[in-house]
Order: C-alpha cells, then sequence, then structure tokens
C-alpha cells in the first residue's frame, strides 16, 4: 500500500483513549432495504450516541491530548456535527471550545453546540468563510486550531469505524462513505487498504458539492464558487491538499448523486430501516438508487454518518410523496 498520513497502530491506540460511547457501533445486514436496492445491504450505525454523528471519534483525541498538555480552549468551524462533538468531548475535560457556523447552518445542529455548553459564533456566509474566522480567532487567541480532515486526530479517529468492519470478518465487497472534507474516507479507507484490501472503496458526494469529488477524478485540486445540496454536512468547497493526496491513495472511485436520490435514501432508510437520518447519511443509499446494476450481486455496507437534521425541513423532504414500491 502506498503511503498516507494515516498510521494504523496510531488508529489501534485511539480506541483506547476514545469514550466507549462512540465505540463499536451497531453492524448489521439489513434485508429490508434490500428488494429496493438489489442487493445485499448491510448498515454501520453512527447516529446510536450522544452527539448523533462519527465526529467525536476524532474530537475524543484531540480533547485528550489538549488536556494532557495543559491547553485549556480550541476552536473550530464547522457545520454542526464537528461544532457538537468538540462541545461534548471538551466539556468533559474541562476545555473553553468555540464553535464558528454559518448562520444559515441547521437550527438542531446550532442549538445542541450551545446546549453542550460551547461558545458559538455565527458568520453571514458559508461553511468557507467560517473556516477563515475561526483560523482568525485561533490566531488572536493563541488557541488550538481544530480543522476538520486536516488534522489527523479527526482522519485516525474515523478510522476507528474501518476496524470495527474489519474485525466484523466481513462478508461484504464494498463500502460506500460520504466524502465532504475527507476525514471519514480516507480515515475508513487507509484501514480498509491496509486490512481489507480486497473491498471496493466508493467515496459519494452531492451533485451540488463535488469540489472533492472532481479532484479526485482530475487528480489536481478543484474548487468551487458555490454548493447547492440539502446535505450540508459535506458542502465545502475548498479541498485540502494534504487530504486529496490521501485520498487517491485510498479511494477506489469517487461518484457524484443528485438530490432527489438522497431524499429517496432517506425515505428508504426511514421506511425500510427505522432510521431518521441528515442527508449526509443517506448518500449511499443515493448512490446504489443511481446505479443499481453496478451494485446488483454484491455485499454493500453504508456508513450511516449522522442524524442531526432539522425535523420540519426533514418532513419536507420525505413525507412529500410516498415511496413508489417495486
Amino acid at each position: 500500500m502506498q503511503e498516507t498520513r494515516l498510521d494504523t497502530g496510531r488508529i489501534r491506540a485511539a480506541r483506547r483513549v476514545i469514550d466507549p460511547v462512540f465505540l463499536d457501533t451497531p453492524l448489521y445486514r439489513c434485508e429490508a432495504l434490500e428488494p429496493a436496492l438489489g442487493c445485499a445491504v448491510s448498515i454501520k450505525l453512527e447516529t446510536a450516541n450522544p452527539v448523533r454523528s462519527f465526529k467525536a471519534r476524532g474530537t475524543e483525541l484531540v480533547a485528550t491530548q489538549l488536556a494532557d498538555s495543559g491547553s485549556r480552549a480550541v476552536v473550530c468551524a464547522s457545520a454542526g456535527n464537528l461544532g457538537q462533538a468538540l462541545a461534548w468531548s471538551g466539556r468533559g475535560r474541562g476545555l473553553d471550545v468555540t464553535v464558528v457556523a454559518s448562520r444559515f447552518a441547521t437550527a438542531a445542529k446550532l442549538d445542541r453546540i450551545r446546549a453542550l455548553g460551547a461558545k458559538l459564533e455565527l458568520v453571514d456566509g458559508d461553511h468557507e468563510l467560517a473556516r477563515e474566522r475561526a483560523a482568525a480567532i485561533a490566531r488572536y487567541d493563541g488557541i488550538r486550531l481544530l480543522e476538520d480532515s486536516l488534522d489527523l486526530e479527526t482522519c485516525e479517529g474515523a478510522a476507528t469505524i474501518g476496524l470495527e468492519l474489519v474485525d466484523a470478518a466481513p462478508s461484504f465487497d464494498t463500502v460506500l462513505i460520504a466524502l465532504g472534507g475527507g476525514a471519514l474516507a480516507t480515515g475508513v479507507g487507509h484501514v480498509m487498504k491496509a486490512l481489507a484490501p480486497q473491498v471496493q472503496v466508493i467515496c459519494v458526494q452531492p451533485l451540488g458539492a463535488p469540489a472533492l469529488t472532481h479532484s479526485w477524478h482530475q487528480r489536481r485540486l478543484v474548487t468551487t464558487d458555490s454548493t447547492d445540496t440539502i446535505a450540508d454536512g459535506v458542502a465545502g468547497r475548498y479541498p485540502i491538499p494534504a487530504v486529496l493526496d490521501d485520498l487517491l491513495v485510498v479511494a477506489d472511485d469517487a461518484v457524484l448523486v443528485q438530490e432527489t436520490s438522497i431524499i429517496a435514501g432517506m425515505r428508504l432508510l426511514l421506511e425500510h430501516a427505522g432510521l431518521v437520518v441528515e442527508p449526509s447519511a443517506a448518500l449511499g443509499i443515493a448512490a446504489i438508487l443511481e446505479d443499481p446494476d453496478r451494485f446488483a450481486g454484491r455485499h454493500v455496507v453504508t456508513i450511516v454518518c449522522g442524524s442531526n437534521v432539522d425535523l420540519d425541513a426533514y418532513h419536507r423532504w420525505v413525507g412529500a410523496t410516498p415511496l413508489h414500491r417495486p
């Protein structure tokens, strides 16, 4: 295997640092989904924890390191899930946590960040503007800036999901991973390539936020002027060079899916798996819906990565039209 920034030994050691409430999440075959998708489907459920996403696997590492070094403060930019996770991990270790987010971010995510005790600063722009503001705060206050996907802790924390997939003695041959900043994809992808290279790693991104997927295909950084997707958790415009380098090593493919397929995936997960998920968590199902012939006869794992969704928006999306049942 070619080199990435990640290290399998550090990833194994991370399991001893992360609060067990975030580890060993459910992995199960969901046969009820299979008639609609035409392939065997297993779910890795990363929502059954106090912050309802996978992000705390990384923030647990960061918060532990900061507390051990005597640091007392940290700032991050977040579309919502990273901020909740950092607030949760920081609160338990006596850290002052500041989260910068767009005022257009999902209200439920922002409310939860406040409830967890973090200071929340809102900017009049998108996530990229929030990243700039968080960096400015870190420089001015002289505190740690946590940068999702750039900082290895976020990638190697997420990579512990891959260890759990491998330890399950998998019969699956494909893993579908939501692609945003890249921490989840590079983390899980690294473990798959190191320990289960026969498993195909396919990353999935919305058509309305395609920067990292275009970058992967063109093998160079591609940015976009804007994003247009309901999947706010993966709506970045400026890929991180080091993340792209890692992704080029560990991903077998990167695909784009339409908004209608994301909504259909959310509806399928509700109707056939009993899961309320945010749009980013339905990207894997959306990929199967858009290219069923590709996955026919395969056993696919999809990582359901978050369930922090605005309920009014969710009802608008999922409750609009009943699914056609095959």
